[in-house]
């Protein structure tokens, strides 16, 4: 990690973003840091946006395959290509008897069509490091930061990510479990040659997990920076930022 530029982004996000929760970060490694906590492995079904609650308030968690409590979060974190039996139908309609459909998609048959157009994604180590951004040190190699924020704090972080863009499309918001939106996406987007920030958490299945007032903000490291470095000529010095900080 960069502490000049890690350093740089909490003076500028004290002076611009007042008491704003800070992010977290992720990274795949082959060997965890000693300062890091392993997750024991989940008795039954637990999903990981929950236990990044963690991380939040300043824990440093690493997740391995067996450690991720849900099919979803193994998947959307690459570390297992397997999905549970009759998944197609788990997501939309369910299987009278058998499966108890969640109905996000209308028909099994979008599921599979929208399995078969989705970036195949594979965990390129098998651990998985998250980080709240204080507590990063010069040997974490962050790819993601990622920011778990109130509607005024994202107001500001999304339209910080178009200041210096022409077009209005520097931030997705693509379907998907919750962790795909704040791990998968961004990370992928990483290798983009236009790397845009992903909005999330919009995954109802997600959503008790997290403060009701709460949505995600994720994105490559390198568009954090270039985004830090744009703060102190950008709207942020502006009367209508200093209204919405103002609020209470």
């Amino acid at each position: 990690m960069d502490t000049t530029f890690k350093e740089k982004f909490l003076e500028r996000w004290k002076k611009y973003f007042g008491q704003a929760e800070l992010p977290f970060t992720f990274y795949y490694t082959s060997t965890p840091p000693a300062d890091v906590e392993p997750v024991k492995k989940p008795s039954g079904q637990l999903c990981i946006v929950g236990v990044l609650a963690r991380v939040r308030r300043g824990t440093s968690l690493v997740f391995e395959n067996d450690t991720i409590g849900c099919f979803g979060g193994k998947s959307q974190l690459g570390f297992s290509q397997e999905r549970r039996e009759g998944f197609e139908y788990f997501l939309s309609t369910g299987l009278p008897g058998q499966i108890e459909g969640e109905r996000y998609r209308k028909t099994p048959e979008l599921v599979k069509v929208g399995l078969l157009s989705r970036t195949p994604f594979v965990a390129p180590a098998p651990y998985a490091v998250f980080k709240r951004w204080d507590r990063l040190t010069a040997n974490d190699h962050p790819a993601v930061a990622i920011f778990f924020a109130t509607p005024d704090t994202l107001s500001g972080l999304f339209t910080l990510a178009h200041f210096d863009r022409a077009d209005q499309n520097g931030v997705i918001c693509p379907a998907g479990a919750g962790c795909s939106t704040f791990a998968r996406y961004p990370y992928l987007e990483k290798n983009s040659a236009d790397p845009k920030a992903v909005l999330g958490l919009f995954d109802v299945s997600a959503r008790p997990f997290v403060p009701k007032e709460t949505l995600s903000f994720s994105l490559p490291l390198s568009r954090l920076k270039t985004m830090t470095d744009n703060m102190d000529e950008s709207f942020l010095q502006g009367r209508s930022w200093a209204r919405v900080l103002r609020r209470d």
